[in-house]
């Protein structure tokens, strides 16, 4: 007679699940603690780079010419609809509590504090983490990188530097395109659809909004390029597995960046929200 030693299924089912969770969390770590490694290498070359006269410019401006070919037309399409929508839905909230004059100052405070940031973090976590991942991916795949270093040649200096800057550069134009098309748009919607004197709207919108607020905006939509191009960057250099792995490394890309920024947003609503209150006259 023999005796049956195997684990029960459930056991096994228990440990496999273990280690997979344990192997997701471990490799979630190395790949933030590089990503880490790529803003670390990526922040102070380009200071060296600057301060010795080396620094890409020419390369720059041409990456930056493509970031705003692929953002600018979606930027001002994603704005008008904020703008509206805000106007509306806050606007008949403010009318049945009778206090239409202060539409302008909850139109802009929306736009500028929130939906001006956001959009421009979704569209650089989009297209363009998309398009920065995708062309350091295939190079990865055509085994430039790798002839790079053979050569003694940086990718970091050579390639993600000048994307960095060109992101730094974009995102806060990119982030004034859709303030002020939100707010125009919102601004229409208030006086040509809900009745809005434009002098009201005005007079609310300089009482209650202030420059912080328009820098709290700009620095959100610097701190959203530099996640995004450095997530973006990463995935691309660690792409593998030929065209299928360029996809992949496109698609981590744009996830990754829109979940980092969702979450960065929260935390940085909350510090400003502590430090820097919303101003009631």
């Amino acid at each position: 007679m023999t005796l049956d030693t195997r684990k029960p299924p459930s056991d096994s089912a228990v440990a496999i699940v273990r280690k997979n969770f344990s192997g997701t969390v471990v490799s979630s770590l190395r790949t933030f603690g590089r990503a880490v490694g790529v803003a670390q290498e990526s922040v102070t070359g380009a200071a060296s780079d600057i301060a010795r006269g080396k620094f890409q410019w020419q390369e720059t401006l041409i990456q930056a010419w493509r970031l705003v070919t692929v953002t600018a037309i979606p930027a001002i399409l994603m704005a008008i609809p904020f703008g509206v929508i805000v106007s509306v839905q806050v606007g008949n909230l403010i009318h049945t509590l009778g206090a239409d004059s202060l539409l302008g100052a909850t139109g802009g405070l929306g736009v500028i504090k929130q939906g001006a940031p956001m959009a421009t973090g979704f569209l650089l976590g989009g297209a363009g983490a998309a398009a920065i991942a995708a062309d350091l991916g295939a190079r990865t795949i055509r085994e430039e990188i790798d002839a790079l270093n053979t050569m003694g040649i940086s990718p970091i200096h050579r390639l993600v530097i000048p994307r960095m800057v060109a992101m730094l550069i974009v995102a806060p134009l990119l982030n004034v395109l859709i303030i002020f098309v939100g707010v125009l748009a919102g601004y229409l919607v208030a006086v040509g659809g809900q009745g809005v004197t434009p002098g009201s709207y005005w007079a609310t919108f300089g009482s209650f909004t202030t420059v912080a607020d328009v820098w709290v905006s700009l620095v959100k939509a610097l701190i959203f390029g530099f996640l995004v191009v450095v997530i973006a960057c990463q995935r691309g250099l660690e792409a593998k597995g030929g065209p299928r792995g360029v996809a992949d490394a496109v698609n981590a890309a744009v996830v990754l960046s829109v979940v980092s920024i969702v979450i960065v947003n929260l935390a940085m609503s909350q510090i400003s929200a502590m430090f820097m209150p919303t101003r009631l006259v």
